[in-house]
């Protein structure tokens, strides 16, 4: 398997996290820890972040053999980018699942407080998750639309939505309107449908070899 069919493997990968907001609605209830029933739904919300963590650092080894080939800088803060992202997600979901662990040790009332300080965690997380693709959209669109290794139009998706992301993203940071909301959703629409547009397009087609035209 090539390199860009492996990166491309990696970014649709990234896609299996949509399902979270969902799984996650009950663990995020501030005396989630009071309750009681099953915890799958939490469980289930943490391994498929986990997965995405991994596939986020993997489009980007994967995808390095060609990128360094025309910037080695632009390909190694390509990595550390989706490291970074992928480290605010290792953290994210590591705190949830230990809300998870309070409730199952049956801490009582006790731990109503803890859990709240770590749902807190995961929110303030959720930040560098939000900002964090459109830094690897800049890096990432930079390079591949100046090389061409794809067609143009798809990092031209991705340079038009990272500056959208980052402008809804600080404006529900600042109160302007909820993080969840028509306005963030629309926001992180581009940056979506770039990632997953190359995604399909690296796995059905690949990377250009000639890069001159």
């Amino acid at each position: 398997m090539t390199p860009a069919r492996l990166a491309g493997i990696f970014y649709l990968l990234t896609f299996v996290s949509i399902p979270t907001l969902a799984l996650y609605s009950a663990v995020l209830a501030p005396d989630y820890v009071l309750g009681d029933g099953p915890d799958t739904a939490a469980l289930v919300g943490g391994v498929l972040e986990i997965v995405v963590a991994l596939a986020c650092i993997g489009t980007a080894i994967a995808f390095y053999p060609i990128l360094k080939k025309h910037s080695e800088g632009m390909s190694l803060g390509f990595i550390g980018s989706r490291t970074l992202e992928a480290a605010t997600i290792f953290a994210g979901a590591a705190s949830l699942l230990a809300v998870v662990s309070l409730r199952q040790a049956g801490v009582g009332p006790d731990g109503v407080v803890p859990a709240q300080a770590l749902v807190a965690l995961h929110d303030g997380l959720r930040l560098g998750q939000s900002l964090m693709p459109a830094v690897n959209a800049a890096l990432l669109a930079t390079l591949l639309y100046r090389t061409r290794l794809v067609p143009r139009i798809l990092p031209l998706v991705g340079l038009i939505g990272a500056p959208l992301l980052v402008v809804t993203t600080l404006g529900a940071l600042f109160n302007l309107w909820p993080e969840v909301s028509p306005i963030t959703g629309l926001g992180a629409l581009p940056i979506a449908l770039w990632e997953f547009s190359l995604g399909v397009w690296l796995v059905t087609k690949g990377v250009r070899v000639d890069t001159t035209a």
